[in-house]
């Protein structure tokens, strides 16, 4: 079953995207498995394990399910020097 779900990228993600965020329609169950159906997508350079993800604002894990009109940020791992 198909839902609508805002998407947000950051960092890296967002650079290979090319865009800070959409809205699409998915039947991917989980933050994981959204991230997989990205990952293929957009060729996202980064294994899930190393992505956290948020769904409406609130850190989950990756099994987490995902409702009609989620919020879901994906966060890559913050690199400093």
């Amino acid at each position: 079953m198909n839902k609508t779900i805002s998407v947000q990228y950051f960092a890296i993600l967002r650079e290979q995207r090319g865009l800070s965020g959409e809205t699409i329609p998915t039947a991917a169950a989980t933050a994981a498995a959204l991230y997989e159906e990205l990952r293929v997508r957009h060729g996202f350079t980064l294994p899930a394990e190393r992505v956290r993800a948020a769904i409406n604002e609130e850190f989950v894990a990756a099994e987490a399910p995902l409702r009609e009109g989620d919020r879901i940020v994906f966060i890559p791992p913050v690199a400093g020097g």
